[in-house]
């Protein structure tokens, strides 16, 4: 599919794991290929019963755990895909907020119920041909009841929401927090708060932005590592219009 009892912040996590969760994500955002082998991962290690009608809301929790570098079940926590929250009886392409749909998923006249998830999750493709989401879908039938029971649950309140860990921006401290963008040649010098300046090839430096509450403060844009490599990095900003007013062309 290409969210625990009540939302992790990071400020709960030691400040070294803020900026790893950060460089998981990205990573994990560009093997969306792999989930569905995680999936499959998952459900080999549950056991199943080919006779049960419904599935373990307890059991698809952990496998919408391969789920989670893509989606929320969190209300209103869009990601690369639509939050899953309160998904059932809502029309396919309908996730209020969400503008990423494909055409063919807004096109379609699928409303989400235990049938059409089964078939959505067995195969995206074959369900609706031309969408966008990058998922191969899950064989094990089992599986599949297991993760919609856990879907429905959180649908219906009975089953807490759950979503990836993130980094809370907000609360990055000097080091991380860009002071100053120059840009010469095609290299970017980037200088923190605590008076650090980074040399970064231009084509390694990403420059992002994240307006939700897990964003950065306004005109405070974070610094965060990425990839293998301490040469790689991406920078964060509140809203599009900071990217501009921060980088300044000069070589001297």
């Amino acid at each position: 599919m290409t969210a625990e009892a009540r939302r992790v912040s990071c400020n709960d996590l030691p400040r070294p794991v803020t900026v790893r969760m950060a460089v998981v994500l990205e990573r994990a955002f560009r093997h969306l290929p792999a989930i569905g082998a995680a999936v499959a991962m998952l459900a080999a290690s549950m056991p199943s019963n080919g006779a049960e009608a419904t599935g373990d809301p307890k059991r698809g929790a952990k496998v919408f755990q391969a789920c989670v570098a893509c989606h929320s079940a969190e209300p209103d926590r869009h990601m690369t895909g639509p939050s899953l929250a309160r998904l059932f009886g809502r029309k396919a392409g309908a996730a209020k907020g969400f503008l990423r749909y494909s055409d063919s998923m807004l096109k379609s006249d699928i409303v989400w119920n235990e049938r059409t998830l089964d078939q959505w999750l067995a195969s995206p493709r074959q369900l609706i041909p031309e969408n966008e989401m990058a998922f191969a879908g899950i064989a094990d039938p089992g599986a599949r009841r297991d993760l919609i029971a856990y879907l429905k649950a959180v649908s219906e309140g009975s089953e807490a929401p759950r979503g990836p860990r993130v980094p809370l921006l907000k609360s990055a401290q000097a080091d991380d927090v860009v002071k100053a963008i120059r840009y010469c040649g095609d290299t970017y010098f980037v200088t923190t708060e605590a008076g650090k300046t980074l040399k970064i090839w231009e084509f390694n430096l990403r420059l992002k932005t994240d307006s939700t509450e897990f964003g950065p403060h306004p005109g405070r844009p974070v610094l965060v590592g990425v990839g293998m490599g301490s040469d790689r990095a991406a920078i964060v900003f509140s809203a599009p219009g900071e990217i501009a007013k921060l980088i300044k062309t000069a070589c001297s």
